[in-house]
């Protein structure tokens, strides 16, 4: 009796690892029972809240900063405040391929979050030291007719901080929200369904960082001081890397799978060098990995799909089996995926210079209206983008609770979704 109980224990004990090849933050198999799940994303919320909350606290009213404090024109604060908002979108390519090929997502968030919070804080600096910052124009006296312009000194040492602040956030924009989507096995049910719901989350604590800035901290960046203004947000990103490092010894981590980019290359030779190759009848003919060797290379497997059937014969078996001439059938799928991506990337060209007006031609355009609100209140130019964010936020709880109280499954409640948003 003993003997069986000892032994339904370990087989219990070896379920209870899960299955797509996360670790603990030692390197050991992750247990379910003691990592991962809401556990683990409750200290993620909580840190892109405050990051989201910093973040905004500085993009939503820079246009300003940079008019009024910098004295630069509409049009040439315009273009300083978009280049810095490409670059802050743009360098996640490189921080993701970073985490994905060599450091893995955490190390690369840790270092990136500190290259984060140097930046915040000299920016800080930039605005509260009064040799870093430019002399005022006096009362009255417009931007354009401003005989002070910032010296050199003073517009690097802004300029600098925002760059780094933007090195930082390619760092951990996007590793903390894949790190989330690691915390829930794809291969337990429930746990795949609840992957669902925390991207839900997400976005609402993204609405929920986003609304307080434009807010509460434009206005006292108006009314009371960019010193004060800028210092709550550095002290918001400091708590929420302290809330994200809490959080490390429920984490689920994934290794190093190396880079992207080689193993999308490989499949594009190996199906060009077998254009000649006919293609089988049964998928289940070509060449994948095993259980074992797919749990090894830190990748889940991936089915065989109909689409973009050319690029299946790097997957044909014929001849060497070089992995620039044979390639697993999941390696064929991510290549897959990633080139369907590309029409959906170029759709979001317009609607992303739309959005940069937010931040900047619709500020500008704030400060012309009659914004009073009585006698002694007057709202924020910045405030105008709050109301994005208020019709975003009032969204995203219907989404949660039709994926938490219909259970539908993930990309029938991610259609519903859908209809909702085109409705």
């Amino acid at each position: 009796m003993t003997g069986k109980i000892e032994e339904k224990g370990a087989a219990d004990g070896s379920r209870d690892h899960t299955e797509d090849g996360t670790v603990d933050i030692k390197g050991n198999p992750a247990l379910r029972s003691k990592s991962g799940r809401w556990k683990a994303c409750s200290f993620m919320l909580g840190y892109e809240v405050f990051e989201r909350m910093a973040y905004y606290g500085i993009v939503s009213n820079l246009v300003l900063y940079l008019t009024r404090k910098l004295h630069e024109g509409t049009v040439t604060s315009s273009n300083n405040v978009t280049n810095w908002a490409g670059t802050v979108w743009i360098l996640p390519v490189f921080g993701a391929y970073i985490a994905d090929a060599h450091l893995g997502r955490f190390r690369t968030f840790v270092i990136a979050s500190g290259i984060y919070l140097v930046g915040m804080s000299l920016l800080t600096l930039a605005v509260s030291v009064p040799a870093l910052r430019p002399p005022s124009c006096g009362h009255g006296i417009k931007e354009v007719g401003c005989d002070k312009p910032a010296s050199a000194l003073q517009k690097g040492i802004f300029y600098g901080a925002l760059y780094i602040i933007a090195v930082g956030t390619g760092g951990t924009k996007p590793n903390i929200s894949t790190m989330g989507a690691d915390q829930f096995d794809d291969f337990e049910p429930k746990e795949k369904q609840q992957k669902l719901s925390f991207f839900n989350w997400w976005m609402f604590s993204i609405f929920f960082g986003t609304l307080f800035s434009n807010t509460f901290l434009v206005y006292i960046q108006d009314n009371v001081g960019w010193t004060l203004g800028y210092g709550i947000p550095t002290l918001g990103l400091a708590l929420s890397i302290i809330i994200f490092l809490t959080g490390s010894p429920f984490y689920r981590h994934k290794l190093p799978a190396g880079s992207p980019f080689t193993r999308m290359a490989k499949v594009l030779v190996a199906a060009a060098r077998k254009w000649k190759v006919s293609l089988p009848n049964d998928p289940g003919e070509l060449h994948e990995l095993g259980t074992g060797e797919s749990a090894k290379s830190a990748r889940n497997r991936i089915d065989h799909t109909h689409s973009l059937r050319l690029l299946d014969k790097a997957a044909v078996r014929s001849g060497p089996t070089s992995p620039w001439v044979l390639c697993p059938v999941t390696q064929v799928e991510e290549t897959k995926q990633m080139i369907k991506m590309l029409p959906v990337l170029m759709v979001t060209f317009i609607p992303s210079a739309m959005v940069a007006q937010l931040s900047t031609f619709f500020v500008k355009q704030g400060t012309t209206l009659d914004r009073s609100m009585g006698p002694h209140f007057e709202i924020p130019p910045a405030s105008l983008g709050a109301f994005v964010t208020i019709f975003m936020l009032t969204w995203t709880p219907k989404g949660i609770c039709r994926s938490e109280q219909w259970k539908l499954p993930p990309a029938k409640a991610q259609l519903f979704r859908i209809h909702d948003e085109d409705s």
